[in-house]
This record gives structure tokens, C-alpha cells and sequence, in this order.
């Protein structure tokens, strides 16, 4: 099989604009969460969340565009064009024909629903837009990315919640692996931020109103984020001949489903995932250096996870760091997997660990090291990221240093 490696990537999201900002941001444990700004937020329970700030679509899309466009797909195709231009790639001939694009994303066009459902049952009005419904369609991004690019091959949607981008990375790597395609773009996004998104999150009663302290103590729920992340999953000897920067060397990957709860989640569902990535990979648990948590700021979520790294790593838990990079940017839902890859990137190209700021109080069931507060300068060869859904739907990939 193939080996598959990262040569292009790109972001929009709460902590910043695009990779470097982002990266930054993360070295030095900002909180890209405040408080959220759109119509009627005052009557909502919930009024923070990793919003992006001082975003102006008109500078990155025409009028034409923008009809067109959700704000989910606005923020794929602008973090695609950083992805693609570091990349260094082009598609015609026979790589556009199986080159595809599969991202992860949970809710589609909620904002456009939204506003929609404003003009139909608050205003009163008989007509929406032709657009609405390709512009709210889960896969409305991926299909402008392949439009954009001319990726002609394998392109589409996963949404299973928050292991979306997750599994989509996952499908594309295996498509690399496989000699299906020698290039695949990949990742997820997710713009939940507005009135209808976040009343909807509020039933659930897992939200904080405060901060996102995953792993601390006194943690009181999660923090809804918005942006995307794109990725350039490329086969290693395209990647070679071409003399292509390579950013990390997409390792091994695998899924698994509780099949128990539709939101409570099962510690052998997720350490079957992390196992079977460790397997997947080849590699033993002591060679895995840093693990991105799923970390969500939830006392089922944080408990079950640390649980399932120790029953997974057993002595070696000890020696692990494994940090939440949601308390800085929220929980991004369908594309909070393809943003925290960023953070194992990182970790294996500079040698820094992300925190998990917002820890407060050491929590006797989450006794692993979290990485509290502030980064961490340490060599890692492998790592792991965790993604796991409502649903009971595991998603984990691992990365080892190119």
C-alpha cells in the first residue's frame, strides 16, 4: 500500500485567518472564544462561542458567489485556496480525474436555514431564494471545492457529527493508501453560529456559559466553535518527484460505533478506535507521543476518554500527553477534527504541544497528562487524534513525523 503524506493546509477559525496565525495562537494558549454577535442572541441562554471575528465575505467572494455560498462553504473554500497554493499542485489531465475532495461536516448551511426559516415564519413571506437549497446542502462545500479546483475524481460529503472530519480524512487517506488517487483534499467545516443553531445545542444542556475547561474539575460543558480546515492528502512518491514540502505522514486511521447510546459515550467504543489506529499504523502504544483528545469540556466525554487512553496505553498513560485544543477554538462539531489536526501537526513539525488552557482543578478520573495551561516544547514521532460523535461514531487518526 501506499504511503500517504500532508503537503498543503489551510484554516479559518476563531484562534485566526489561516495556518500561521492559528499555530501561533495555539503556541501561546489564546482563547479564540467570547462573546457571540448576531440577530437575537440576547434571547439565548448561551451567548459565547468560538465565533469568527471581523470576517468580510465581500473581500473573499463576489455577489455571485455569495448567493451561492453558505457560510460553512465560505470558510472551506478560503482555508482550500491556503491548502492548495501551499501545496504547490495543479489539476488537469489525468490527476484531475482522480483527484476528489471529502470533508466532514455536521449541519450543512444552518446559517442560511436559519435566516430562511426567519423570512418564511417571522416575516411572513411566501418565496425564499431559488439558491436556498443548494446553498444549505451538506455537500454544497465539497462540490465547490471540486468546481474550483477541477477535481474531477472521488468527492463527497461525510456527516457523522463531531467525528466528521475525522472520518472524511480517513476515507481519503484510505483512497491514497489504496492507488485509487494520488491526490485528495480533505477536511471539514461546520457554521453553526447563529440564533436557531445554538437554541438548538441549548435543549441538550451540555453547554457552559462560561469557558471550555475540558479535563479540569470544575468543567460545565462545551463551547460551540465555527470555521474549517483543508488538507492535501498526497501519495509520498507523487509528493517525492515533485519536490513537494511535506507537512506530516498520515499513518493509520480507524472507526468504530459504540452501538449503545445516541449521546452517551462508551469507553470500549472509543479505546476500540484508538487501538485499531495504533494497529492500523503499525506502531505500539509507547511510541505514541501526543494524543488530541476529543476533550470537549463534558464530564461524560472527559472521564470515558481518559478512561479509554488508560485502558489502551495501561503504564504507558502515564508518559503521554494528551491535550484539548476546544477550550481555544470551541467545539467546530463536523469540522473540529480537520482544525485539531493542525495541532498534531504541529506537534510533530515544531516540536510543540498545544495546551489545554482553561484547567482550573485536577480532576482525580481525568489524572493524565493534559498539557494544563500552557505549551510544551517535546520531540514526538507518532501521535493520535481523537474524534468522537453523538451516535456513539469513533473516528481516530494517527500521524508520525515525515
Amino acid at each position: 500500500m501506499n504511503r500517504v503524506v500532508i503537503t498543503g493546509a489551510g484554516t479559518i477559525n476563531a484562534l485566526g485567518p489561516n495556518v500561521a496565525e492559528t499555530l501561533a495562537a495555539m503556541r501561546e494558549g489564546k482563547c479564540g472564544i467570547g462573546e457571540l454577535e448576531f440577530q437575537d442572541v440576547d434571547r439565548l441562554a448561551i451567548k459565547i462561542g468560538g465565533q469568527v471575528k471581523g470576517y468580510d465575505a465581500e473581500a473573499a467572494f463576489n455577489r455571485q458567489q455569495l448567493a451561492l455560498f453558505d457560510r460553512f462553504t465560505q470558510f472551506t473554500l478560503i482555508a482550500a485556496r491556503e491548502a492548495l497554493a501551499q501545496s504547490g499542485l495543479s489539476f488537469s489531465g489525468e490527476l484531475a480525474a482522480t483527484s476528489g475532495v471529502i470533508l466532514g461536516n455536521s449541519g450543512g448551511g444552518m446559517t442560511t436555514l436559519d435566516a430562511n426559516y426567519r423570512t418564511v415564519y417571522e416575516d411572513g413571506k411566501n418565496r425564499v431564494h431559488p439558491f436556498v437549497v443548494p446553498k444549505l446542502m451538506n455537500n454544497a462545500a465539497a462540490s465547490h471545492v471540486s468546481m474550483e479546483f477541477n477535481l474531477k475524481g472521488p468527492s463527497f460529503t461525510v456527516a457523522t457529527a463531531c467525528a466528521s472530519s475525522n472520518h472524511a480524512m480517513s476515507q481519503a487517506f484510505t483512497m491514497v493508501r489504496s492507488g485509487m488517487s494520488k491526490v485528495m483534499v480533505t477536511g471539514g467545516s461546520e457554521s453553526m453560529l447563529c440564533f436557531g443553531g445554538v437554541k438548538a445545542w441549548e435543549g441538550l444542556r451540555v453547554m457552559s456559559k462560561d469557558a471550555c475547561r475540558p479535563f479540569s474539575a470544575n468543567r460545565n460543558g462545551m463551547v460551540q466553535g465555527e470555521g474549517a480546515a483543508i488538507f492535501v492528502f498526497e501519495e509520498y512518491e507523487h509528493a517525492k518527484a515533485r519536490g513537494a514540502e511535506i507537512l506530516a505522514e498520515v499513518a493509520g486511521f480507524a472507526m468504530s460505533s459504540d452501538a449503545s447510546d445516541i449521546v452517551m459515550p462508551s469507553k470500549q467504543g472509543a479505546a476500540r478506535a484508538i487501538s485499531g489506529a495504533l494497529r492500523d499504523a503499525g506502531i505500539t502504544p509507547d511510541q505514541i507521543g501526543y494524543i488530541n483528545a476529543h476533550g470537549t469540556g463534558t464530564a461524560a466525554n472527559d472521564k470515558t476518554e481518559c478512561a479509554a487512553v488508560a485502558d489502551v496505553f495501561g503504564a504507558h498513560a502515564d508518559q503521554l500527553m494528551i491535550s484539548s485544543t476546544k477550550a481555544m477554538h470551541g467545539h467546530l462539531i463536523g469540522g473540529t477534527g480537520a482544525v485539531e489536526l493542525l495541532a498534531c501537526i504541529m506537534a510533530l513539525r515544531d516540536g510543540v504541544i498545544a495546551p489545554t488552557i482553561g484547567y482550573e482543578e485536577p480532576d482525580p478520573e481525568c489524572s493524565l497528562d493534559v498539557v494544563p495551561n500552557e505549551a510544551r516544547e517535546a520531540k514526538v514521532d507518532y501521535v493520535l487524534s481523537n474524534a468522537f460523535a453523538f451516535g456513539g461514531l469513533n473516528a481516530v487518526l494517527a500521524l508520525k513525523n515525515a
